[in-house]
């Protein structure tokens, strides 16, 4: 049976364990590098849209500004790696918020050049 996947921006596939929701994303890798290999992809980038698949690759959940808010992982018998990742959509607020930063990260851009010109045009 094919199983759920979580398709990430860059195109990365995470296979979902049954029951996964996007509050709790739960997956069962072979080993703790392997665990912190996905926990790696799950980047604000990455994150920035993100799609559910079905078993059958049907899209099933489209997702823009999702956010990781928490990572619960335990050791099964056979050394598997149960994790649940926790992830949300960003609030309103969290959005408007990064588009102030970002604004503001251009504008003391375009004031450092500004600077850098006047002073040496002396």
């Amino acid at each position: 049976m094919n199983k759920d996947r979580l398709l990430l921006k860059d195109g990365t596939e995470i296979v979902l364990d049954a029951g996964a929701s996007l509050g709790a994303l739960q997956v069962t890798l072979a080993s703790r590098e392997d665990m912190l290999a996905v926990w790696g992809k799950l980047t604000d980038a990455n994150l920035a849209q993100a799609q559910i698949l079905n078993g059958s690759g049907l899209v099933v959940g489209n997702y823009n500004n999702l956010l990781l808010v928490s990572e619960t992982s335990t050791v099964a018998a056979d050394g598997a790696i149960h994790t649940i990742f926790n992830v949300r959509e960003k609030t309103a607020e969290e959005r408007r918020l990064e588009a102030l930063e970002e604004g503001q990260e251009v504008q003391d851009g375009a004031i450092e050049e500004l600077a850098g010109m006047m002073g040496g045009g002396e």
